[in-house]
């Protein structure tokens, strides 16, 4: 007959994937029910989003299906409490919260992602922003990308630098009032390389966030960097998210590297506001006719998959590109996204959305 204390034993070389520590010792394994050799157990979980959970539920399964005897492994998973979270080291108290965190006013947060680099995210976050401050919205953007910042670039043309007050430091406006926090701004100079392993680059992250007094801010825009690991994990986990937008290109690589992303934001329960397709296509300005540079577009079809609103495609526009450069990407006119930018608008709930 196997035991309760069999069952917590053979759990004690299950560890956890970013913990690097016993279920047993992190307190994970609530309770352990034994029937007729079944073996029910209740696995608490340090956030029910977490993207490791299938990988503990195979590895606790695997563990306790190879003790003698044991019929079957059922596991109900739960989340643990603040108060277990801060026992083991991974809660957020009260007094480790940034310092301006308290006096700042962001009504929604947005951030742009994609799994693959290349394919715009940084010009879709910078659209967003004009287009939202242009419909008469209080618009900042945090540039998550730690080691690769672009945005400052796009809308400093001399370079900025933070301010101060007495809540904190403040992002610089651009020339429409646009806040910007991005790590370019802390550099001497703006190709100096940030080489940091992931938790600066979290910490950094959470820097942005809470310790910086934005003041009051109808929309946050977040640029992540490529992929799924530290930048956007450290995101979805820290900050209010209203709902991330994936940006794509028309090329089938995009399109299958893009859906890794859409389902660590479902891993991570925040929700997906629709898929934008960048440099979908070039049009002639001499004849008008449309040319696809990459390809036959497949964002509709991977909009679908997800499961997602298709919100639209942007062109290849040499315009856009001078202008950035330039430090000039609020002059651009943005004919296209604007539709796009009013339909975002309209999937958050509590935004202003009147001035559309």
């Amino acid at each position: 007959m196997i035991t309760e204390t069999e069952v917590r034993k053979a759990l004690e070389g299950v560890m956890d994937p970013e913990l690097h520590k016993s279920l047993i010792e992190l307190g994970m394994i609530r309770s352990v029910r034994i029937r007729n050799n079944q073996v029910d157990i209740t696995l608490a979980l340090t956030t029910m989003g977490c993207p490791l959970k299938e990988q503990i539920v195979g590895d606790v399964t695997s563990a306790v299906s190879a003790l003698e005897g044991v019929k079957g492994v059922d596991i109900e998973l739960t989340e643990m409490t603040d108060e277990e979270k801060r026992r083991i080291g991974i809660g957020a108290p009260q007094e480790d919260r940034g310092a301006a965190e308290d006096f700042n006013d962001i009504q929604r947060v947005i951030a742009v992602m994609s799994g693959k680099g290349g394919v715009g995210k940084s010009l879709v976050s910078g659209l967003l922003a004009v287009a939202l401050q242009r419909a008469g919205h209080r618009v900042g953007i945090l540039d998550a990308d730690i080691t690769g910042p672009s945005i400052p670039k796009m809308f400093f043309p001399d370079g900025a630098r933070l301010g101060m007050s007495p809540l904190g430091p403040t992002p610089p406006e651009s020339k429409t009032g646009i806040k910007v926090m991005s790590i370019n701004l802390l550099l001497e100079q703006e190709d100096i390389a940030v080489i940091w392993r992931g938790p600066l680059i979290s910490g950094a992250i959470k820097q942005f966030w809470g310790d910086m007094y934005w003041g009051t801010l109808d929309y946050l825009i977040v640029d992540l960097p490529p992929g799924t690991s530290d930048a956007s994990l450290t995101v979805m986990q820290s900050l209010p998210m209203s709902g991330i937008v994936l940006v794509s290109s028309p090329q089938g690589l995009a399109g299958m590297v893009v859906r890794k992303a859409a389902r660590m934001a479902q891993q991570m329960q925040t929700p997906i506001m629709g898929l934008i397709e960048n440099m979908s296509y070039f049009e002639c300005p001499d004849s008008g006719k449309r040319y696809d540079v990459f390809g036959p577009s497949h964002a509709e079809q991977t909009a679908r998959q997800i499961g997602v609103p298709f919100l639209g495609r942007l062109p290849i526009d040499p315009e856009i590109a001078k202008l950035c450069d330039a430090g000039r990407v609020e002059d651009y006119a943005a004919k296209a996204f604007m539709p796009i930018a009013k339909e975002l608008a309209a999937r958050a709930p509590e935004a202003q959305r009147s001035m559309f």
